[in-house]
């Protein structure tokens, strides 16, 4: 008898293991990134331009960046402080503990596929109520008379143990943890975008202050030339060769000099605070050496445009958007269907705790429950419909970044092949303002002409050097800006699989971040 009992109550349990494989919902797909497929080449890459200028994409062996996309610039001072910033970046950490958060909510929902175990253990000691007394039937037989006694005391010692196990027979927790590990993707998708977009920063912030540096240095050149125009001209005029009105022209160009010259501090100041911030270090305790920006930025892999969707960290963040949200849909659907809930339950009990494991002592029960819901107004057609609106939002999203990341890598090639373009003519305008002040102060110091044509002149070199040092600076924060539309040297290989995200979480990689 007991054998058959156990087999009636086997019976539900491995009907439950064989239906456990169903799973409704749709399946994902990834959908088109674009309306019709990638150009074979960028249209403003210089191999499709007619007149490029100098500057030149990088050879065919080095399509892309890998890895520390920095260290292309060659410059060790910024190998060093993107390194401090990928060790001490606090919004790089905010978005690290993110990406261990959405690990957990795996783990949380990975437990759903498994039963629920606990305990109540209880000690209970109770005494009835003294009015209750013996009593005898009214039935006018003296049969069957029961007799209750009061004011007796009682105690009662448990020792249970509780299975609760709701096997998933539609997938609804399934589909839970694959949108619980699509979204964990989508956080370290986000965290190697922040990764990007700070180390981005850091190399635009050093151009900056070093094209600052470079215009200090134009000016403290400008300003001792102009020191030595006004002792000439004080000469002259002392002498009498010259007027006062040349002195006061000398005089003012030098002062003008100064104060501008004086200004940029301002500016650098700020791009080295900014620097000292993105690194994780007091701006009160961090500086950095004078070096003027003198040299060209290096030649960039660009590679193919489908290259571009596997190499932009946003776009793959926006993919992984959408699967978690296709995901979220079987979780919708699922609720259509009916929950089976298996629960068991057993242990000891007994009024002494000396008898309280024996054999005779022990307590069980099982059994399953179904529930359906039978009516809830619409409620769950509702839910569907939600969710499929919000993948559909998703998947416009998508499209809309990967166009984004199209039209930001089409922007800076052209910047950076135009810049280079200028800035070859603004040399030669350099070259020209030089000789300009050079035939000018010949002319001057012979008496042809007057001191304005010189002030002219030097207020033109100043000018045109100004603009060559301010060309350099944006062809290398161009130069940084395609880099990181490019996606910098991250790959969607780099992207944890489902797997990856769903392993155990140990405490060494929640303060992975902070021993680096």
């Amino acid at each position: 008898m007991q054998n058959i009992r156990l087999k009636i109550l086997l019976v539900p349990a491995i009907a439950t293991l064989s239906l456990a494989g169903c799973m409704v919902g749709p399946r994902y797909h990834r959908p088109d990134a674009t309306p019709q497929p990638p150009p074979p080449s960028y249209k403003e890459s210089p191999t499709q331009v007619q007149d490029p200028g100098p500057w030149k994409v990088a050879q065919p062996q080095d399509a892309m960046l890998r890895g520390k996309w920095w260290e292309i610039f060659n410059d060790p001072e910024l190998n060093g402080l993107e390194e401090q910033l990928n060790i001490n970046n606090q919004n790089i950490k905010q978005f690290f503990e993110n990406f261990m958060a959405a690990r957990a909510l795996v783990a949380q929902a990975h437990s759903q596929l498994y039963p629920t175990i606990g305990t109540t253990p209880s000690i209970s000691r109770s005494q009835s109520s003294g009015n209750l007394g013996n009593s005898t039937p009214t039935n006018g037989t003296g049969a069957g008379a029961v007799a209750t006694a009061g004011g007796r005391q009682s105690s009662l010692f448990t020792l249970p143990a509780d299975v609760t196990w709701a096997p998933d027979l539609w997938g609804r927790i399934r589909s839970q943890i694959h949108a619980a590990q699509y979204n964990a993707q989508l956080s370290a998708a986000d965290l190697e975008n922040e990764r990007l977009i700070e180390q981005a920063s850091l190399a635009t912030f050093l151009f900056e202050l070093r094209g600052q540096d470079a215009l200090q240095k134009i000016f403290d050149e400008t300003i001792e030339a102009d020191k030595k125009s006004v002792e000439l001209t004080r000469a002259r005029f002392e002498t009498g060769i010259d007027n006062e009105i040349s002195l006061v022209q000398a005089e003012n160009a030098l002062q003008s000099a100064e104060s501008a010259g004086e200004n940029l501090g301002i500016a650098r100041a700020e791009f080295e605070h900014a620097i000292a911030l993105l690194i994780g270090t007091p701006a009160s305790s961090f500086s950095l050496p004078v070096k003027p920006l003198d040299h060209a930025p290096p030649a960039v892999p660009i590679g193919v445009p489908s290259q571009l969707l596997e190499r932009r960290p946003d776009i793959a963040a926006s993919e992984r958007s959408m699967a978690a949200a296709n995901a979220q849909i079987g979780v919708a659907v699922a609720a259509y269907y009916p929950n089976l809930t298996l629960s068991a339950s057993g242990g000891f009990e007994s009024s002494t705790i000396t008898n309280l494991l024996s054999y005779s002592s022990r307590f069980w029960s099982v059994g399953p429950s179904v529930s359906e819901t039978i009516f809830d107004a619409g409620l769950r057609r509702a839910t569907v419909l939600q969710f499929e609106a919000t993948y559909n939002a998703d998947v416009a999203s998508y499209r809309q970044t990967v166009l984004a990341a199209f039209q930001q890598v089409e922007d800076f090639l052209a910047a950076v092949r135009i810049l280079s373009k200028q800035i070859e003519l603004q040399q030669e305008a350099v070259k020209s303002a030089e000789r300009f002040l050079e035939l000018a102060n010949a002319r001057y110091y012979t008496g042809v002409d007057t001191y304005l044509n010189v002030l002219v002149a030097q207020t033109t070199l100043l000018s045109n050097q100004q603009t060559l040092a301010s060309l350099r600076t944006q062809a290398m924060t161009a130069s940084v800006q395609l880099i990181q539309a490019l996606g910098g040297g991250w790959d969607r290989s780099d992207l944890p699989s489902p797997a990856q995200v769903s392993g155990r979480i140990t405490k060494s990689q929640i303060e992975a971040p902070n021993k680096q």
